[in-house]
C-alpha cells in the first residue's frame, strides 16, 4: 500500500483518487476550494455534458492536441466505463444530440455527487480549503537492467517525497498525482500552479492560451445581432487562402463577436492574426437551389419592397443586417432587383463574411491549450519520465479537445489511468 497524494478535486483529481483508493492505497485529496468540482458545476451550462458516446474513432477525432498519447488512457477507460461509473454512483444519464451525455436531471451537481459517493465508498481522505505550496522530491538511485555485455552506469533520479502546504506543513506521500487544471476560469482555483511546479521539476511546458473560446469581430453590425441564436449553420474560419476550419452547427452573437458552440470548436483551430470566418446561413441548399429558392419567393411577393420579402429567409433581427450586407435599397421592389443583384445575395447567404481580430480570454475560455508536454509523460501510467512517482492527469497536460463533453472524457480517462497505475 502506497501513500498518495491527489493534488485538484476537478473531475481528473476525483477520478484518480477513487481508484488509487480502490487498488487499496492510502489516498488523500487536497482541494484548494470550499468544496469538489467547483468547475463541473459551470460546464454545459450548469448541466455538465459528462462525456460524448461516440465510438471510440470519433473520440480521437475530437481531440486537437497530442491525441495518440491518449490511446492507452481512452482504451483504458472509455466513455461507456465513464457513464457505467456515474449511474453505479447515482446519477442517471442521458444522451442528446452530438451524441452528448448529460445527467438526466440536467444539473451539473449531481455528476459532483456521483463522484463523491465514490470516493467516500473507497475511504479517500478530503481536505478542502487547502493550497499546496510545493511538491517535494530528493534523489534517488534507478538500478540499471543486468546486462554483462553493455554495463551500465546506475541512474540518477529525482523522487517524489510529499508535499509543502501554504500554511507550511509537510505530508508525506509516496505518489503525487498532479491534476490542478489549466489556466481557464481562474475563478474555479484553475491558476497554472500545476505547470510551475512541472516547469520547476524540470519538465517542459507548452505556451499557453485560451481555448474553446468565443471570436472578438471587427464589424460593428454584429454587434446589432448581440443575443441572436443561429441554428444549424455551416462556419468556415479562414487565414488567407488556408482553411483552418470548416464546421455545422450552432453559433451565438455577442456583444462583441461570435461564440456558441461551433465557435468554440473552431476557436481551437485559430493560431492568432487577422481571419475571415463566414457564415453559410442556408447550408443544406447548394448556390443552385437557394437561387431556385430566392426567384420563387420573389415571384411570390415581387410587388412588395425588398425589405418585406424576407420574413421566410431569416430570423427578424438578421433582415436588416442581410439588406445592408446585399447592397439593395430596401424599398426596392422586389420585381425590379435584377439577375446579378439576386445572385450577389445569395452568395451573401452562402458566405456572410466577418473579420476575426481576436479571441476572448481564459475568464471566458472553456479550457486551455498548452500545459505539461506529452513528451515528458509515459502514455501508459501518466508518470513523470523525469521524476519517479509523480503524475499528472486532466487539463494540466498538454491535452484538448472540442466541444460535445470530448475534454472532460480526457480528464476521465488520464485520471482513471494515473490513479490505476501507482504500484
Amino acid at each position: 500500500m502506497s501513500k498518495v497524494i491527489v493534488i485538484g478535486g476537478g473531475a481528473a483529481g476525483m477520478m484518480a483518487a477513487c481508484v488509487a483508493a480502490d487498488k487499496g492505497h492510502q489516498v488523500t485529496l487536497l482541494e484548494k476550494n470550499e468544496k469538489l468540482g467547483k468547475k463541473i458545476y459551470i460546464t454545459g451550462k450548469g448541466r455538465c455534458n459528462v462525456t460524448n458516446a461516440a465510438d471510440m474513432e470519433t473520440l480521437f477525432e475530437n481531440v486537437v492536441s497530442n491525441p495518440k498519447f491518449l490511446y492507452s488512457a481512452f482504451y483504458g477507460f472509455d466513455n461507456k466505463q465513464v457513464m457505467h461509473f456515474m449511474e453505479a454512483n447515482g446519477c442517471p444519464l442521458k444522451i442528446e444530440r452530438g451524441e452528448r451525455v448529460f445527467p438526466v436531471s440536467d444539473h451539473a451537481s449531481d455528476i459532483i455527487a456521483a463522484c463523491k459517493r465514490a470516493l467516500d465508498k473507497t475511504g479517500v481522505e478530503i481536505h478542502l480549503n487547502t493550497s499546496v505550496k510545493e511538491v517535494l522530491t530528493e534523489a534517488c538511485v534507478e538500478k540499471p537492467e543486468e546486462d554483462q555485455e553493455h554495463p551500465q552506469k546506475k541512474k540518477q533520479l529525482e523522487k517524489i517525497t510529499g508535499v509543502i502546504l501554504a500554511d507550511g506543513r509537510q505530508i508525506e506521500a509516496d505518489a503525487v498525482i498532479v491534476a490542478t487544471g489549466g489556466l481557464s476560469y481562474p475563478t474555479t482555483g484553475s491558476t497554472g500552479d500545476g505547470m510551475r511546479w512541472a516547469q520547476r521539476l524540470g519538465h517542459k511546458v507548452k505556451d499557453c492560451s485560451p481555448a474553446l473560446v468565443p471570436f472578438r469581430i471587427r464589424e460593428d453590425w454584429v454587434k446589432q445581432l448581440q443575443g441572436l441564436a443561429l441554428k444549424n449553420v455551416r462556419v468556415v474560419l479562414m487565414n488567407g487562402k488556408k482553411k483552418l476550419y470548416d464546421g455545422f452547427g450552432e453559433m451565438l452573437f455577442t456583444h462583441f463577436g461570435v461564440s456558441g458552440p461551433l465557435i468554440l470548436s473552431a476557436s481551437s483551430f485559430y493560431k492568432g492574426g487577422e481571419c475571415t470566418l463566414t457564415i453559410d446561413l442556408k447550408p443544406a441548399l447548394s448556390v443552385e437551389q437557394l437561387d431556385k429558392r430566392l426567384l420563387r419567393d420573389f415571384d411570390e411577393n415581387k410587388n412588395k419592397s425588398f425589405k418585406n420579402a424576407l420574413s421566410d429567409l431569416f430570423p427578424n433581427r438578421l433582415i436588416p443586417v442581410m439588406i445592408q450586407q446585399s447592397g439593395i435599397d430596401p424599398e426596392q421592389k422586389v420585381h425590379e432587383i435584377t439577375r446579378e443583384q439576386r445572385q450577389n445575395f445569395v452568395q451573401k447567404m452562402k458566405a456572410l463574411p466577418m473579420t476575426v481580430t481576436g479571441i476572448g480570454n481564459y475568464n471566458e475560455a472553456i479550457i486551455t491549450r498548452g500545459g505539461v508536454s506529452t513528451k515528458d509523460i509515459n502514455p501508459s501510467t501518466m508518470e513523470s519520465k523525469k521524476i519517479a512517482g509523480l503524475y499528472f492527469a486532466g487539463e494540466t497536460v498538454d491535452l484538448d479537445a472540442l466541444t460535445g463533453g470530448f475534454n472532460l472524457q480526457i480528464a476521465w480517462s488520464t485520471g482513471w489511468l494515473a490513479g490505476s497505475s501507482i504500484e
